[in-house]
């Protein structure tokens, strides 16, 4: 079964960045789930439940509750990027792990492809003392990639730099268009080797 593989896509770093670099820091919210990880862990919701702002518990996929936030209208290239996605968005955030905290090992129930669900990774800001860890695996994802991740595996994230990581994560349905696009990702993937830190 797939557990993860690197989509066609490459964002514009410096624009998302510069957008997160807008934000307020009262628009950051701590992460409710605060028995997997150590230090801090906070987010900016920009799709959620009925469109509120602050809110970074996600739906149950498929309830069709999620509406865009009014701090999504306020970042027109982080909405440029969710429109690029032509399949159903449900919960979109944006996460950042702050310097020296890390995310303990965990799995996510129901967030994998398999279940319907994909659950999509943009990195914004990170570096080579970030470590992504899926399967035991470090997957090398870089600033402005797009990465599908099947969180239902145990996974874990050590940010051993000093400077604040912020991915994009984006909850979609599975539809024909994301089976083609994962298909001919993992097809591309099958023939080269993947980097390494």
């Amino acid at each position: 079964m797939l557990s993860q593989v690197r989509l066609p896509f490459l964002f514009d770093v410096s624009r998302l960045q510069a957008e997160v670099a807008s934000l307020p820091a009262d628009a950051w919210v701590a992460h409710y789930n605060t028995h997997d990880y150590e230090g801090d862990w906070s987010g900016v919701a920009l799709r959620s439940p009925e469109g509120r702002d602050g809110w970074l518990f996600p739906t149950p996929p498929g309830c069709g509750a999620c509406a865009d936030t009014p701090t999504l209208a306020r970042l027109p290239c982080l909405a440029q990027v969710l429109a690029t996605f032509e399949c159903p968005l449900e919960n979109a955030r944006l996460l950042k792990l702050h310097a020296g905290s890390s995310i303990r090992e965990h799995t996510d129930h129901g967030l994998g492809f398999a279940d319907g669900v994909a659950r999509l990774h943009v990195p914004v800001v990170t570096n080579a003392d970030v470590a992504f860890y899926l399967d035991g695996e470090r997957i090398p994802m870089g600033e402005g990639e797009c990465w599908y991740l099947d969180l239902n595996r145990p996974h874990r994230v050590d940010n051993r730099s000093a400077v604040d990581r912020v991915h994009l994560v984006i909850d979609c349905l599975v539809n024909s268009w994301l089976e083609r696009l994962v298909a001919a990702a993992t097809a591309r993937s099958e023939r080269s080797p993947s980097p390494q830190f």
